[in-house]
């Protein structure tokens, strides 16, 4: 798969499965195209208040962030402090969240949804890939 040529599509910029292939490659892909890349590391989170401070630390989300839904939104919406022609999050290691604490992981995905949305009001693609081993869920889609 291209994944330089897919990060470009507007239309498709959403939050997905990683693909098999890794996340080497969309990294890779996203610094071609002159895209932010963020790496947010979910191993040893037991819930919501260590992910959304493990996602405003990687993320070097400003200090008015209020560890909250919406203040998620309002950061991931804006990345002013970041700008770039696109963004690229990718949330590792995402299986011990999930089983721990499955309604808020899946929360912060609709979350990260709902800025994709938005980005793609503004022109600008923000994608998101998640890595889990397990089955995953049944609503996030793969991109392959």
């Amino acid at each position: 798969m291209n994944y330089a040529e897919l990060l470009t599509r507007l239309d498709h910029a959403s939050v997905y499965h990683m693909p098999l292939d890794g996340e080497e490659a969309l990294i890779a892909a996203a610094e071609q195209n002159s895209f932010f890349v963020f790496r947010i590391d979910l191993s040893g989170v037991q819930d919501k208040k260590e992910m959304l401070n493990s996602i405003g630390k990687a993320m070097a989300f400003p200090e008015w962030f209020g560890h909250n839904w919406d203040a998620l939104l309002d950061c991931l919406a804006d990345l002013g402090w970041r700008p770039a022609e696109g963004y690229l999050v990718i949330l590792e290691h995402c299986d011990g969240i999930h089983g721990r604490a499955e309604a808020d992981f899946v929360e912060a995905l609709q979350v990260f949804e709902a800025a994709a949305n938005e980005w793609r009001e503004q022109g600008i693609p923000f994608w998101c890939f998640v890595d889990m081993q397990a089955d995953g869920i049944n609503w996030l889609s793969d991109i392959a």
